[in-house]
């Protein structure tokens, strides 16, 4: 009697370590490259080539496809939230003061979106289009490559006030963007890689308007030259190129051009200017490869930031509207 009681025991126990053990596997599901390779094995095929199509219209669309990953990822997470429309219960995070009228992109991820749906619907996450979509996006503007780790699901909620509080804005100071980053678990090493994305793409002169007029650590003749587009009390949105050299290709320009004092925004001359980022940011002037290196390695631990795995969110079957 005792030894039978006893292997019910033992069951009992097993089976509540088993239940523990496929509790803690879902939670923690592990990202993987060939999450698609039976479900949509034409997915990545079918996001590069839409990704490239648009970016052969408009070169500025592959720092636009980046930069709206690294906003979806600084808030909740990588989880698609930044591309949410308004709605009675989400404030989008399209109006955060970050983003509004400044992020953009959209339309590009709802035809990437609307292209896979059409090979395999409802299976791929609109998050894991974004991470595909910026990879694929650096590639073509000859940038770094990554592969990309995938198995992302789509949040059914957005927040414009953590948007607001928790993405970096273009007059930060150093440890102000050390802190931003850091709470994202991304070292200060990262932070100087991903800010190298700024060597492509442009700014509205509101974002740089304080740095062109106000500030003293930046070249007299850049100062003058960006002053003539973007006057004292006008032209908010004119744009200018981060990078006046190669301002459509992926390249180490925008560390020469912080050597210079020609960083564009307060926030991307800061890395250069006598503080504790000064000797990376002349390590990547002086070394594409490294910077190359460090900045894949950079986006893919942003890629891995609080994401949707398992049974958790869903997939959207449209990018901006919760199904």
């Amino acid at each position: 009697m005792a030894s039978w009681v006893s292997s019910i025991h033992v069951a009992w126990v097993g089976a509540i370590m088993l239940l523990l053990l496929m509790s803690a596997m879902q939670t923690h599901a592990q990202l993987t490259p060939t999450f698609y390779e039976k479900s949509c094995p034409a997915a990545l095929k079918t996001i590069r080539k839409a990704v490239r199509t648009a970016i052969a219209k408009e070169r500025r669309m592959a720092a636009s496809l980046i930069r709206l990953h690294f906003h979806d990822c600084f808030v909740q997470g990588c989880d698609a939230s930044v591309l949410l429309d308004d709605a009675p219960s989400i404030n989008s995070e399209k109006n955060a003061f970050q983003n509004f009228r400044s992020l953009r992109g959209f339309e590009v991820v709802d035809s990437i979106k609307a292209a896979v749906e059409k090979v395999c619907s409802g299976v791929v996450s609109c998050a894991d289009i974004l991470a595909v979509a910026s990879r694929d996006a650096s590639e073509y503007v000859n940038g770094p490559t990554w592969t990309v780790k995938l198995g992302r699901r789509d949040s059914t909620t957005a927040s414009k006030d953590l948007a607001e509080a928790d993405l970096p804005i273009a007059f930060n100071d150093l440890d102000a963007q050390i802190s931003s980053f850091a709470n994202q678990g991304l070292s200060v090493r990262d932070m100087v890689a991903l800010s190298g994305a700024h060597t492509i793409g442009q700014a509205q002169c509101a974002t740089f308007r304080g740095r062109v007029y106000n500030d003293t650590n930046i070249d007299a003749g850049f100062a003058r030259m960006r002053r003539r587009g973007c006057p004292v009390s006008d032209g908010n949105g004119n744009l200018a190129p981060l990078d006046l050299v190669t301002p459509n290709s992926f390249d180490n320009n925008y560390f020469k051009n912080l050597i210079k004092k020609k960083g564009l925004l307060h926030s991307d001359q800061v890395l250069f200017n006598g503080g504790s980022t000064d000797d990376i940011v002349t390590s990547y002037s002086t070394n594409k490869a490294a910077f190359y290196s460090d900045f894949a390695s950079a986006m893919l631990k942003m890629g891995d930031i609080k994401t949707l795995t398992g049974s958790s969110g869903q997939i959207r079957k449209i990018c901006s509207i919760v199904n």
